[in-house]
């Protein structure tokens, strides 16, 4: 890691970066009238942590080069919060974000592969741990060094294809294979405690053979020293960050609601919303 001072500074950048998403994420969504605002909110940080912490080794120009770390959104209903990255980052220009889910745009609610910087189509719940510990596999056998990273949503745990691909991951000894799931405790309509509790999470995770990590995911004070040094680390598990999140982060008007779920708030609830946003992070 980076000495204090350094570190400051980038966690600084990333806070305002995580602003600039933010912002950008909820304009396109409210224009559009649609998108899945709160479910990219609680993994924005995340994100950003990724593709501007000096962790994911990407060119925005170059986008399909070959030596390129693997990302892969299973969580595709938070396409808005990737777009808006990938735009900012430079794969494509910002004005795309305008004609989100519009006709003439490049891009619809569910992620797309034929997006610049997007690896997979996604929208499906449960697929992507998958197709990323097949990647994770081909790179093995190819001896590429590259990483492959997924980001899953905590509903996407109930579905079977995950544990079927943590027994194949823990199997095949993919250390190059990291997933993050993003723990914000919310699925369509309810409290995933409510509906089958899926604590102990760390507990499961292991008991399926993967090295474990849980961390704030919305302190990049926690979030950083959980992505560095992967490349030199000394196990041949897979890893899975256990990312704990707020549905909704950054806009206390959407928070913690399931009936925000897949909406993008209009009139009155958008000038809320942006107010809500701007207050949340006026002094950082």
């Amino acid at each position: 890691m980076k000495e204090k001072g350094g570190m400051n500074k980038l966690i600084t950048k990333l806070r305002k970066k995580s602003y600039d998403v933010r912002h950008a994420m909820l304009e396109m969504c409210i224009k559009a009238e649609t998108g899945h605002v709160t479910s990219s909110l609680s993994c924005i940080d995340i994100l950003v942590t990724l593709y501007y912490g000096n962790i994911l080794n990407h060119i925005p120009k170059k986008p399909s080069y070959d030596e390129r770390d693997r990302f892969i959104l299973s969580k595709g209903q938070a396409s808005p919060a990737l777009y808006a990255i990938l735009a900012d980052s430079g794969y494509y220009k910002k004005s795309e974000l305008d004609k989100f889910a519009q006709k003439g745009g490049m891009f619809g609610v569910h992620l797309q592969d034929d997006v610049p910087g997007v690896e997979i189509t996604s929208g499906s719940l449960g697929l992507g741990l998958g197709v990323a510990a097949g990647i994770a596999l081909g790179a093995k056998m190819d001896r590429e060094l590259y990483l492959v990273f997924t980001l899953l949503g905590d509903g996407e745990c109930y579905e079977g294809s995950i544990w079927e691909t943590a027994m194949f991951a823990s199997h095949n000894r993919l250390n190059n294979l990291i997933a993050i799931v993003d723990r914000n405790y919310l699925c369509v309509t309810d409290f995933t405690e409510n509906l089958i509790a899926l604590e102990p999470m760390e507990d499961k995770w292991k008991a399926f053979g993967w090295d474990t990590l849980r961390v704030d995911g919305h302190s990049f004070e926690s979030l950083l020293p959980a992505f560095s040094n992967l490349r030199s680390r000394r196990s041949s598990r897979p890893l899975v960050i256990i990312a704990d999140t707020t549905k909704g982060e950054g806009v206390e008007s959407v928070t913690n609601n399931p009936l925000w779920h897949g909406l993008a708030p209009k009139g009155k609830d958008a000038e809320t919303a942006k107010q809500s946003l701007k207050r949340r992070y006026a002094d950082e």
